[in-house]
């Protein structure tokens, strides 16, 4: 196959190492700057040029889109599916993840568990908010915030209910949560590809700081996690319709509740961690997949 990945930066880890993966198995990988793409939107004949000219077939495309170009990097990705080209995430999918509240929405839609979390507009609202997910300490969240920027614990109702009123001033949208003391500033990152976890790691937060995420400093191990855990992690994901996720847990007293569901993970962390070739079970699950729908003939109309 010939494969794509959209990715503004080739020498990241993640792009590299699925680059590698693809050509160990006997494809080729093009790593196409997400922001260089742009794109002819005709009835009968879309196509995408890059740095000058028409861009040739590929076969697959997988998307390594960073948030802070997810509008227009999905932009692209719609434009390979108008193509025909099979995508490991599509847009739709991965537009819904970075949503952080339409995503918590969707997962409530499907019982699954998760922090109890408030979200409103209204200054006058914010005690009620903080009543509302067991008073602090209570967690708030950016909605556009990732890898643990924008993520402010209040330890007390009034400290909450200070940041919120600035949040707010400031036109930005946010989202209260309660905090899951008892996971000890620890949380459970599961990849999932199809309908399989095929990695999870634990990840501890440092000395002093509760957020878990590797970039603030946390440290990652192997982890056994329970059938309950598995099955949050795939309904999750489906739930999303993400093929390749990181969903992140956490163990509290009620059963695992999500976090988030990220349609980007790394791999360096969990590669790491578990010893385990993500990047070559993600390029073999496109041989199974994009394979088969290059060679399906084309759908009749109407």
């Amino acid at each position: 196959m010939h494969i794509a990945l959209l990715s503004r930066n080739r020498n990241l880890y993640s792009t590299r190492r699925l680059v590698e993966a693809a050509e160990q198995r006997g494809h080729t990988a093009r790593v196409v700057d997400t922001l260089r793409c742009y794109m002819n939107i005709a009835s009968h004949r879309p196509s995408i040029h890059y740095k000058g000219e028409e861009i040739e077939p590929f076969d697959a495309v997988i998307p390594r889109i960073g948030a802070s170009v997810t509008f227009y990097g999905c932009a692209v990705l719609r434009q390979f599916e108008m193509m025909g080209t099979y995508v490991l995430n599509d847009s739709v999918a991965i537009t819904r993840s970075r949503d952080k509240l339409r995503s918590l929405q969707l997962l409530s839609r499907k019982g699954l568990g998760l922090p109890i979390t408030g979200f409103a507009h209204s200054p006058d609202d914010i005690p009620d908010l903080i009543t509302m997910v067991k008073g602090a300490p209570l967690v708030i969240k950016l909605l556009e915030g990732t890898q643990g920027i924008g993520v402010v614990l209040a330890e007390t109702n009034q400290a909450a209910e200070s940041v919120i009123q600035a949040f707010m001033g400031m036109k930005t949208n946010i989202m209260v949560q309660e905090y899951i003391k008892e996971a000890k500033g620890a949380d459970i990152r599961c990849l999932v590809i199809g309908d399989k976890v095929v990695a999870s790691m634990k990840r501890q937060a440092a000395e002093g700081e509760f957020r878990s995420n590797l970039h603030r400093g946390g440290t990652a191990s192997v982890i056994r996690i329970t059938p309950e855990e598995r099955s949050t992690a795939i309904r999750a994901a489906k739930a999303m319709g993400l093929r390749v996720a990181g969903v992140d847990l956490l163990r509290s007293n009620h059963g695992p509740v999500i976090m988030e569901v990220n349609s980007s993970p790394g791999l360096q962390g969990i590669e790491s961690a578990t010893g385990k070739d993500i990047a070559g079970l993600v390029i073999e699950h496109l041989e199974k997949h994009a394979a088969p729908a290059r060679k399906a003939p084309p759908k009749p109309k109407g």
